[in-house]
């Protein structure tokens, strides 16, 4: 069993709230994690997607909570929206620390009815799928805190080869996924998860039996993973009307598919581009929409770009998670083009600055939005590194590093 980066942050949480919920993608090892938080206590597991089960709490969710006893595991709520306002009740009548652990596969943040209906009562924790480090049983450092500002020059990267750096990309971080050896086992697990998501999920969420336009519209998103987000482009692309267009978008980023990073700003007055930037939130998912493979990779290398930039994105949301400076991600970008990639900030409003490079050597010019960032926010800039395909971390003047891609996979150890 793989460690998980939020498994610490469960188990603080189940001690002093009285609901936990689990929120991620489907098949990111929700249920299992949610069991291994309860093992060796007693406690009663239940899922939606058993249909007497749904039947039941459908039919009068206030008795279905109420002849529950114990510490209860509810999995895929989402499934039961009426669930929640029992769960209200039942926490208000009688208020036990850790009594409901729930499991969602839709952002419960993106469904307010919801997730206001337990407000106070709840604490929401995030899993996304696994991190490198996590599929490299390495997963006590957190590697956003370390780049954000920690010490670089105690870190001891191994070498690797290009295509060690292209089956880490191909392979993502869903679970089944990393555990299946060929491509075509691969492509079959990416197709069948796919099928389901599009077809169940979507059904449950918009009441509708079929969007034909989704699967579509999710592969020309993937073709734009790592770009500024600009519905206009993308209505007219997909021949989608753009009210259309973002009612269906909002239904992949509510089930996890989609993510939209928004722009850093401080000062209003500033020329910023205020637009997000659209991702995947997992490399592997990418690639198999957007057919990278092996060889496509090692022929054409200017197909690494958007890649390896959805691959650091991935890891950063699943280090920020859990950072113990609370830090934020963010883009940045102005008017006259000048940007970087990644920003990250603390709650004092310390930056540290992020470029990505999908090749093995890095010039002077590379750091060009980082210098950028460094003169403008001087005050509250603490470093700029460019994430490279390289082997070596190199200074490259004040508070400029170079720093390879595998930091976020080497066993690192405490630092």
């Amino acid at each position: 069993m793989y460690p998980r980066h939020v498994l610490p942050i469960l188990l603080e949480a189940l001690q002093d709230t009285p609901v936990v919920l689990l929120n991620g993608a489907r098949q990111t090892g929700k249920s299992t994690l949610a069991q291994q938080c309860l093992a060796g206590q007693s406690h009663r597991y239940l899922t939606f997607d058993d249909p007497v089960v749904l039947a039941a709490v459908k039919h009068d969710a206030a008795g279905f909570i109420d002849g529950l006893e114990g510490t209860i595991i509810l999995d895929e709520v989402q499934r039961a929206p009426e669930v929640f306002l029992a769960i209200k009740a039942a926490v208000d009548k009688h208020r036990v620390a850790g009594r409901f652990l729930l499991t969602g596969s839709a952002n419960v943040l993106l469904l307010p009815n919801m997730a206001d209906s337990l407000a106070g009562r709840m604490e929401i924790c995030s899993l996304w799928p696994l991190s490198a480090a996590e599929i490299a049983y390495d997963a006590t450092i957190n590697r956003a805190d370390v780049l954000f500002n920690g010490d670089l020059r105690s870190l001891k990267l191994p070498h690797y080869e290009r295509q060690e750096l292209i089956q880490i990309l191909l392979r993502g971080g869903f679970p089944e996924a990393v555990s299946r050896v060929s491509d075509r086992r691969k492509t079959a697990w990416f197709d069948s998860y796919l099928q389901a998501i599009l077809q169940r999920d979507v059904r449950d969420l918009a009441q509708v039996e079929q969007l034909t336009e989704l699967p579509h519209l999710l592969k020309l998103l993937a073709t734009r993973s790592a770009s500024l987000l600009n519905f206009a482009e993308i209505s007219r692309a997909s021949n989608l009307a753009q009210t259309t267009l973002k009612r269906y978008f909002s239904l992949l980023e509510t089930l996890f598919l989609v993510y939209r990073l928004p722009s850093w700003e401080r000062n209003p007055s500033k020329r910023l581009v205020k637009a997000p930037k659209v991702f995947l939130p997992d490399v592997g998912l990418l690639a198999h929409l957007c057919a990278l493979t092996t060889d496509r990779l090692l022929v054409d290398p200017s197909l690494m770009g958007a890649l390896v930039e959805t691959f650091v994105f991935s890891e950063l949301i699943k280090h920020v998670d859990f950072s113990e400076q609370h830090l934020s991600l963010w883009h940045y970008r102005t008017q006259n083009h000048i940007e970087v990639d990644f920003i990250l900030e603390d709650r004092l409003g310390k930056l540290t600055g992020i470029e990505v490079k999908a090749s093995a050597t890095v010039d002077a010019k590379d750091f060009k939005g980082l210098k950028h960032l460094q003169e403008t926010e001087a005050s509250h800039f603490q470093r700029g590194i460019v994430l490279y395909a390289g082997r070596e971390i190199v200074s490259f003047g004040s508070a400029l590093w170079a720093v390879p891609l595998s930091v976020w996979w080497a066993k690192i150890g405490d630092i």
